[in-house]
């Protein structure tokens, strides 16, 4: 299997600049604006999902370019179709599953590039609006095209002009890559069921090799016939009810699709068509879209009203919405209604009632902040992820999961973070049977290199001289740091489970990353397996080959890498030359000058010298400056970033999304806390961006951050009351943060370098506090 990282691009295709579309009316200061990270680099979509929804329906734009890794962009002005399943933010595409094309006229079999947007069945269009659980378009055919969700539905209504029309099933779409070895496509099935019900399916082999996807549709108007193409696009003989093979497609004639809106409802399942049947049975038992519409409506309302902001201005509350809009798409549904689902091991499974399975995990990304979000405003929900955790670490064959998609385990990017998940929600009470996962991590912690997968090589290196040669695997320093977090996280587990000598030499291991610091410059550095240094030593540069994959670090640089320990910040500190000698180094990344090397991937985005906010490595940095009692420097780089970095516009992410990681990293900020470590189930203290925000928790509580008069001069925090009494502490426990009340926050033009620089009052690390 090939090095799999968001670094390997879709490939560009020669698509001619195009005008960007009049873009959607502003949304309301309250609603979401669903084309946040539509374009740039954002890769979300504007489709109608809900909450973790197994259905993400949305338009598809483009499959070829590595901004379409949604399948959309809002700078395309051409739709090809409308899909049931879509990834929000990623750096690699997939999904794009049963693609419908309602159009008038010849009949069009393929799409047609996206440069020339009269040729094929793509359509041209205008009048876009999107909001939670809605999307509405109309097509140059002159159709308008609306859809809405259920859980595991997908609601099509189509309303066409006066005349024939057609519905176009398309089966072969999907994401392409110039990488790709066909086919990429294969066991696929259409049939025309007795009952008029199109079901199907098929196998996909493109990010998530040997994904299954069934499905049964629904039409509220039978059509007049059906015509049905084999591979190579061979019309079958009129009459045909049922083929197969790799790359299919059906064509739904109506002579007089304008005589009333057609209506198509569309379930899904990874089990069978069965599956698919019985959910569209039990979600769509009506015709009534604009029911489905209002209950999907209420259903995102429901989430959103977890958080409530006042104050900041207009475009920053869209923002805020849209960031939580965006945080609560994934990791997505995966069981069917009956419980079954397709595990880790390709077995089908069955859960008890109450329990669901999850897809989509980016963990390697969400780790840092989503699931920290998720512990404070979806509890019950991030304790369903931890049951579905704990299950794919027994099932995997690659043990504890690393970027999961559709019961396939990609293995993307490196290390195995759905440890820093679980010993987080463990550290944070969050019941479930940590011990059942035990065996796995211990396998993949000891005993265990995934000979197919990247995200382990080098760990056996690693376990016998306490790093990963950079002269025998690509990425040996980023690596190594991220196999010490997860040891950290690990020997967490471990002590839950009773395991108390593997938990202190997962403890001890945990401080390898002291192995690739080179304290003598103060600089992340690669390190050869006869204990040597690379030089000259460059820290803008990737690392010390020259071939483009061959890289030290992981999408970064020497100088972002340098900053990447989370859970020893005090030991780093030491290590680093003290309190001051660290922190001037933080000022040296924030103000170094911003240049990267040629062959450095588009991750590296965001930069405010050489921290890059594009990327998540660095995302826990700007709170650093806490750690050695500046909290003042920390303040005003974390006002800074939430207010450069992010835009209502649909270049308002200025990276990859990452299924939500961007987004949750805004909403903890501007909230004024952040976990840098999550496993310590503790939060820093930052710069609150609006005067007031609410937060719904369990049990009728609340918790309200209050910051009176706070305005975008000052980030600067002088003192914190909680419940009315004198708060010291520059962090929050978990516990105490979930037990509601008021956190007052005194807001000021000018910094007060007093504040959190106290020892005592710094947050802890790794067990230490500051001395």
């Amino acid at each position: 299997m090939p090095h799999l990282t968001r670094r390997a691009l879709l490939a560009s295709t020669a698509a001619a600049t195009l005008p960007l579309p009049a873009f959607a009316a502003r949304t309301a200061p309250t609603e979401p604006n669903l084309f946040v990270g539509t374009g740039g680099h954002g890769h979300t979509y504007p489709g109608p999902s809900l909450p973790y929804g197994m259905v993400q329906l949305g338009p598809d734009t483009d499959v070829e370019r590595w901004d379409a890794c949604s399948g959309y962009h809002r700078s395309d002005t051409s739709i090809m179709g409308f899909s049931h399943t879509h990834l929000s933010g990623t750096g690699i595409g997939d999904m794009l599953d049963v693609l419908l094309v309602p159009t008038r006229g010849p009949v069009e079999l393929l799409p047609g590039p996206l440069n020339d947007p009269d040729r094929g069945y793509r359509q041209r269009f205008r009048d876009e609006r999107a909001e939670p659980g809605y999307y509405r378009v109309t097509l140059e055919s002159g159709v308008q095209a609306e859809l809405t969700v259920t859980q595991r539905t997908g609601w099509h209504r189509y309303t066409f002009p006066a005349g024939a029309g057609h519905i176009l099933i398309d089966l072969s779409h999907l994401i392409l890559d110039s990488s790709d070895q066909p086919p990429l496509v294969t066991d696929a099935t259409l049939a025309v069921e007795p009952d008029g019900t199109i079901t199907g399916g098929r196998t996909v082999n493109r990010w998530a090799k040997g994904r299954h996807i069934r499905f049964a549709l629904q039409l509220s108007r039978r059509p007049d016939r059906i015509t049905f193409y084999g591979d190579g696009d061979a019309e079958q003989p009129a009459g045909t009810r049922r083929i197969a093979g790799n790359r299919l497609k059906a064509v739904l004639h109506y002579d007089d699709a304008g005589s009333a809106p057609i209506l198509a409802r569309c379930g899904i399942s990874a089990v069978d068509v069965a599956g698919a049947r019985a959910n569209l049975a039990a979600e769509a038992p009506h015709w009534d879209f604009d029911r489905t519409r209002r209950s999907a409506r209420a259903a995102w309302a429901t989430v959103l009203d977890v958080v409530q902001v006042e104050g900041g201005t207009a475009d920053q509350r869209t923002i805020m919405t849209s960031a939580l809009y965006h945080a609560q798409l994934a990791p997505t549904l995966f069981s069917d209604v009956d419980g079954r689902y397709v595990g880790m091991d390709k077995a089908v499974h069955r859960l008890s009632a109450g329990q669901a399975a999850y897809s989509t995990y980016s963990l390697w990304d969400t780790y840092r902040a989503l699931h920290p979000l998720l512990t404070i405003v979806a509890p019950d929900y991030a304790a369903s992820l931890v049951a579905d955790l704990i299950r794919q670490c027994q099932q995997s064959p690659y043990g504890p999961p690393v970027w999961p998609l559709q019961a396939v385990e990609t293995g993307c990017m490196i290390g195995w973070h759905s440890v820093s998940v679980l010993a987080e929600a463990q550290a944070k009470g969050i019941p479930g049977d940590y011990a059942a996962a035990w065996p796995a991590i211990a396998k993949r912690s000891f005993d265990f290199t995934a000979p197919d997968l990247d995200n382990s090589k080098g760990r056996d290196l690693y376990d016998a001289k306490g790093y990963v040669p950079a002269d025998a695997w690509f990425e040996s320093v980023s690596r190594t740091q991220e196999y010490a977090y997860d040891d950290w996280a690990s020997s967490h587990l471990a002590r839950a489970a009773g395991k108390t000598a593997e938990a202190d030499r997962l403890l001890k291991r945990s401080r390898n990353w002291r192995n690739v610091i080179d304290a003598s410059i103060g600089f992340a550095r690669p390190r050869f397996a006869d204990g040597s240094w690379w030089t000259p030593y460059d820290p803008v540069q990737l690392g010390h080959m020259p071939k483009p994959w061959w890289r030290d670090y992981t999408e970064a640089n020497g100088w972002q890498a340098t900053f990447l320990n989370q859970h020893d910040v005090y030991g780093l500190i030491d290590h680093m030359g003290g309190d001051a000698a660290f922190e001037a180094k933080l000022d040296a990344l924030f103000t170094a000058p911003s240049t990267l090397p040629k062959n450095a991937p588009p991750d590296i985005s965001g930069l405010v010298g050489q921290y890059a906010h594009g990327n998540e490595p660095d995302h826990h940095v700007a709170y650093l400056y806490a750690f050695t009692g500046a909290a003042w420097k920390t303040q005003a780089m974390v006002r800074r970033l939430c207010t450069e970095m992010y835009k209502n516009d649909p270049d308002g992410v200025i990276g990859n999304d990452d299924c939500g990681q961007m987004s949750a990293w805004f909403i903890l900020s501007a909230l004024g806390f952040y976990p840098v470590d999550p496993v310590e189930a503790v939060y820093v203290f930052g710069s609150p961006l609006f005067e007031r925000a609410t937060i719904r928790l369990p049990g009728a509580k609340r918790l309200v951050i209050d910051a009176p008069g706070n305005r975008a001069n000052t980030p600067y925090v002088t003192a914190i009351r909680r419940n009315g009494r004198p708060w010291s502490k520059n962090w929050i426990s978990h516990a105490e943060l979930m037990q509601g009340g008021t956190l007052t926050f005194t807001m000021s033009a000018t910094p007060d370098p007093a504040f959190g620089r106290a020892a005592a009052d710094r947050p802890p690390s790794n067990g230490r506090r500051a001395t």
